[in-house]
């Protein structure tokens, strides 16, 4: 299985329209778009999860494509690296 960073897509896409554009590729396991915190608005990217030969068809296919006049930046998802939280120095 291969998660899929989806990038600049339009604030009005949503999950079935995305899982549309890639199903056309493959098989769609999920498709999770995030939206901000605080204002629970869209914030223009998301991660879809597809088997990893359907993944590599639809990067190839779909990344620079047109999807509500924007151009799409898609690849393959990096891990986020687990930083030790807090960052703030103790003092005594």
């Amino acid at each position: 299985m291969s998660k899929i960073y989806v990038g600049n897509l339009p604030f009005s896409a949503d999950e079935n329209a995305v899982r549309e554009l890639f199903q056309q590729h493959g098989t769609v396991e999920s498709v999770a778009l995030i939206n901000d915190r605080e204002t629970g608005r869209p914030r223009g990217f998301g991660f879809v999860e597809m088997p990893r030969a359907d993944a590599a068809r639809a990067i190839q296919a779909l990344n620079g494509q047109d999807m509500g006049g924007r151009p799409l930046r898609v690849n393959e998802a990096q891990d986020k690296p687990r930083g030790g939280g807090g960052g703030g120095q103790r003092r005594w």
